[in-house]
Parts: structure tokens; sequence; C-alpha cells
């Protein structure tokens, strides 16, 4: 029997090798990449547009996207001929069809799809209204399952093509104050997980990512619910220092690597490996962790807030501490 179990170890890590011999480079390619209008997405086309790949933005807001268009060109990553605007509502399934069909008639089949659209409410469980819950799951799971469907057809008919799916440590890791967040990021890892199990020997890769802490410059277009001002506070610290937060050029630049080469699943921070790792192998100790550090945040207030993007709440108290992720914002169209 250990035998058996030592030989599948063996074969399970040559594959993984081989896996990794034969690159599929992105030049030439056409990758579309959902919620690129600002954020890691914006960071994403960034850096498959500098490695010769033709980009498609999409998004719901039409001026962001040809803000972030502009900003591709002005920084030289790309031409404005090789990069698509398409406006979008990833939540509505037509739509994404929809938008598939454009990109199919302007240049042809889609290459690389790289989900990363997605909201983000930030607050205690007792103020998140349940709309919340369901916004969360029809931006984090449904948009990343309704474009996966929409290219898989003729990726699987060609057999090949290459699905990332930017999930998170929070899909690993219940992370408090944040519940809408990591349900509907549990729920993406699984599918990603299982697509990738079911469509890589017909020739499709499928990788599944979860970052952990990124200076995007997110924060700003953060839902706040309950003490929002003390939640921003606390979120937006956490999204802005060295050693905690990566940079979001360096974890485009990561996830540009695993769609060359398929890695099946990997986190971009040290911090997220290690809680990944430690949440598998000791789930218990992890939960009583957890529910120490929510004690350490801001408490429940007696009504619930309405929910405010992060922008309306910043009160710009802790400013020599945010400072890497006031850059971020100007640098990812974060306005």
């Amino acid at each position: 029997m250990a035998w058996t179990a030592a030989g599948l170890l063996a074969w399970l890590a040559v594959s993984k090798v081989r896996g990794n011999w034969r690159r599929f480079p992105v030049r030439g390619k056409i990758a579309l990449i959902t919620g690129s209008s600002r954020g890691l997405g914006l960071a994403l086309a960034e850096s498959f547009a500098r490695a010769g790949a033709r980009v498609v933005l999409t998004a719901r807001d039409e001026a962001e996207l040809e803000e972030a268009r502009a900003l591709l060109v002005e920084r030289g990553a790309a031409k404005a001929s090789d990069v698509l605007v398409v406006p979008c509502d990833l939540r509505e399934r037509a739509e994404v069809t929809g938008l598939v069909g454009q990109v199919r008639a302007h240049w042809g089949e889609i290459d690389i799809l790289v989900n990363n659209a997605g909201l983000i409410s930030v607050g205690p469980v007792e103020a998140q209204p349940v709309e919340a819950f369901e916004e969360a799951i029809r931006s984090n799971y449904f948009s990343m399952v309704y474009a996966s469907l929409a290219v898989l057809p003729a990726m699987l008919a060609r057999q090949d093509g290459a699905i990332v799916n930017i999930t998170s440590i929070g899909g690993k890791v219940a992370v408090p104050h944040l519940l809408p967040y990591s349900g509907s990021k549990f729920a993406a890892v699984g599918f990603s997980q299982g697509l990738h199990a079911e469509v890589r020997s017909k020739g499709v890769r499928v990788s599944t990512v979860t970052p952990g802490l990124l200076r995007t410059g997110s924060p700003r277009h953060a839902l706040m619910v309950g003490n929002r001002e003390e939640e921003f506070r606390w979120f937006n610290l956490g999204a802005s220092l060295p050693g905690v937060a990566r940079d979001a050029y360096g974890a485009a630049q990561r996830i540009l690597r695993a769609a060359e080469t398929g890695e099946a699943e990997f986190s971009i921070t040290p911090q997220a490996a290690l809680a990944a790792r430690v949440a598998g192998l000791a789930p218990v100790l992890t939960t009583g962790v957890l529910s120490l550090m929510n004690r350490t945040l801001p408490a429940p207030q007696s009504e619930q807030e309405q929910p405010l993007p992060g922008a309306a709440v910043d009160g710009k108290d802790l400013e020599a501490l945010t400072g890497m992720g006031r850059t971020a914002e100007a640098l990812w169209n974060q306005r």
C-alpha cells in the first residue's frame, strides 16, 4: 500500500513537471480579461499586452474602460488597435454571450480568459444585508461561470485554450468581516478546481489563483457596512502596507506565467500560501485564530448602515501608512 501511495505521488510530481515543460506564449493570442477597467484587472491587461497579446477590456463602466485603454497606450504597453473595449455586465448571462460574440466577430476566438471581475463587502455579519450575499454570488461566482462556459466550447473543439480564475485566499480561509466575499470565493475555488479536473485532459488549461492582499487601490470601491469608517481604516491599511500586500503588477506577471504554463493552482503571497496550508492541516486551530482576530475588528453598530464605497467614508487619517496604497489608486485607475 505504501509503495502504491509513493508511486502515485511520484507520478503526480512528474506530471506537474511535464506540464510545465511546454510553454504557451501569449504573444499573438487574444486575451479576454474581465473587470479590467481598474485595479488588478488593469495590471493584468498591461502585463498581457506587454507580452504581445491582443487584449479585450470589459467591465460595466464604459468611461472607465476607455480611460484604461488610454492608459495602456500612453504607457507604451499596447497599440490602440490591439486593445478592444467591450462594456458588459458580467452578472448577466446574455450579455456575456454577446461579449464573446463581439470579440469573435472582431478578432476571432478567444485564446485566454482571465476571470478577474468581482466585488467585496467589508463589515460584520450583523450589518451585512442579505443583498450583499446575493450580489457577491452574482459578481464573484456567476460572472466566472458565465464567461467560462461561453468560451469553453470553442476551446474544447480546438483542444487548446487557457482559463485563469482569480479567486482569493478568502476562498480557502473565511476571514472575519468578509463573509459575503468569502462565501462566493469558496464557490469560485470549487468551480475552478472542478473545471480543471474535467477539461485538462481535453487540452484546456485551467489555473486557480488564490491571492492574498494586493496593492491595487481597491478599498476605494469596496462596500463598507457597520462602522464604515473603522472598517475602511483596517481594510485599507492591510491593502497598503509593504510586506503585507503585494504590488499589483508583480502579481499580474506571476499570473501571466501561469497562463503560459497551465499551472493548476497557486497563491500569490507567502502569507496566503501559508494560511491555506495551515487551514487545510489544522482547521480547528485556524477557526480559533480567526475568532480571536474577529475580536480586534470594529464592533457592529446598533443600527445597520447603508453600504457605501470606501471612497465615501475615507477619513484619510492614516495617510502616513497608506502612501503605497494611494499610489496604487492613481496607477491602476481607481478614480
